[in-house]
């Protein structure tokens, strides 16, 4: 069954209530907990993801890269033209760089990450004059419940 933003929000649901449940599904299999959802102009959810480095022993497995890769190969495109981009955490500057040259419309993130964000910390990729698109960014979407879905994970291991 193909389901469309109409559907989701019909549902009480958002987009990126589906990037934390896919958040929260990685964080289960011991996957830092990060997840994405691309959704098209039309409001169809093309692909959701969450982190899968450790089950794909891939360092570029992220929810973002994961995401974009199969909404790519449901649309038959390299390019996700007028589709937006939800994700639990920042961007890191590999994930950034995918978002650019995808041409992602919108990105909205949860939580900021001033470690390995690329996005509105560390390199700041979108404004850098080789970037070769820039979507338009929307931060803090649900931070606070990012920020606890990782506290809790990283306590967990410490």
């Amino acid at each position: 069954m193909r389901e469309t933003l109409a559907d989701v929000v019909g549902a009480g649901k958002r987009p990126m209530d589906f990037a934390f449940a896919e958040a929260e599904a990685a964080g289960l299999l011991g996957e830092v907990p990060i997840g994405a959802v691309v959704v098209s102009a039309s409001g169809d959810v093309l692909a959701k993801a969450g982190n899968r480095t450790l089950q794909l022993h891939d360092p570029t497995a992220h929810a973002e890269l994961l995401a974009i890769r199969e909404a790519c190969t449901k649309l038959g495109s390299e390019r996700l033209i007028d589709c937006d981009l939800y994700v639990t955490l920042e961007p890191c500057a590999m994930c950034a760089a995918a978002i650019s040259f995808a041409r992602l419309r919108r990105l909205y993130f949860a939580a900021p990450d001033p470690k390995g964000g690329a996005v509105e910390h560390g390199p700041r990729f979108f404004a850098q004059p080789t970037c070769h698109h820039a979507p338009e960014v929307y931060g803090g979407i649900g931070e606070a419940r990012a920020a606890e879905l990782l506290k809790r994970f990283f306590a967990a291991r410490r």
